[in-house]
């Protein structure tokens, strides 16, 4: 049977470890803040949960990521599968790596949705020299799996990169909305930021990244102008004041006009 360990059993880590159990793996499971879940075999440390595990999930934050490693690689055999999960940047997947040595095979595994309610269902995506030998693994127990090209790394680029755009894009609606209320029209921008987003198609994206770059300047004064709404209104212009400060720098480049996809 294939033996699993799964490093970090917050709410993540255990979903994942439950569903693993349910579809047919021996699950060893380690965290030092709370105990395994049911099915899930619960082990003393790191060391433990790896040992003669095929393959280590590490469901862990980026600041435990080298910790994790550090705990349980004694443990594992040569050529191990060692999945990092965590929400990291591409450097420290590859500090990982670097830690790693030759001792185990580490992939890059990026979870692209909230784990609840999916679990292994949510979708994932995996990169580094080992990435298809992991998806073959773990695909069979109803894991999503897409192996993409590129070096270790490339699976946290491809995550990262749009949490710039959904969590900012996140950021800048709560912004708005905290300033909305605070001037008595929050309900008349709620629905007008959801007929914006209801309506948006290609030429909403021409108009965000072309129009940008082509009208610069005058975006720069009226995200100037917003930022002082937001001061007179008691609400932070974080959001507000960084749009003003991209813009100014779009306003100084030579050519304002981007390249068309």
């Amino acid at each position: 049977m294939t033996v699993i360990a799964v490093l970090g059993l917050g709410e993540a880590g255990s979903l994942i470890a439950t569903d693993l159990v349910r579809a047919g793996a021996v699950v060893r499971g380690y965290d030092p803040r709370v105990p395994a879940p049911d099915g899930v075999l619960n082990a003393d440390s790191g060391r433990q949960a790896c040992q003669g595990a095929d393959v280590v999930l590490s469901v862990n934050s980026a600041a435990d990521a080298l910790d994790a490693l550090a705990d349980g690689l004694p443990a594992c055999a040569p050529g191990t599968i060692w999945a990092d999960l965590n929400t990291a940047s591409p450097g420290r997947k590859r500090e990982v790596a670097q830690a790693a040595g030759d001792r185990v095979r580490v992939v890059d595994v990026a979870l692209m949705a909230p784990v609840p309610p999916r679990g292994l269902g949510t979708p994932m995506l995996a990169s580094g020299p080992a990435a298809p030998d992991f998806a073959a693994l773990i695909t069979p127990f109803g894991a999503s799996v897409t192996v993409v090209d590129g070096p270790l790394g490339s699976a946290a680029t491809r995550k990262l990169l749009r949490s710039v755009f959904y969590k900012g894009l996140a950021a800048a609606v709560v912004e708005a909305l905290e300033a909305a209320r605070a001037a008595g029209l929050e309900q008349s921008l709620w629905n007008e930021i959801v007929g914006e987003l209801t309506r948006a198609d290609e030429s909403t994206m021409d108009r965000l990244v072309t129009g940008s770059h082509r009208h610069a300047v005058r975006r720069e004064h009226e995200m100037a102008a917003a930022a002082a709404l937001l001061d007179e209104l008691g609400v932070p212009a974080r959001v507000s004041r960084a749009a003003r400060d991209w813009l100014r720098d779009l306003a100084g480049r030579s050519d304002r006009a981007p390249a068309t996809l």
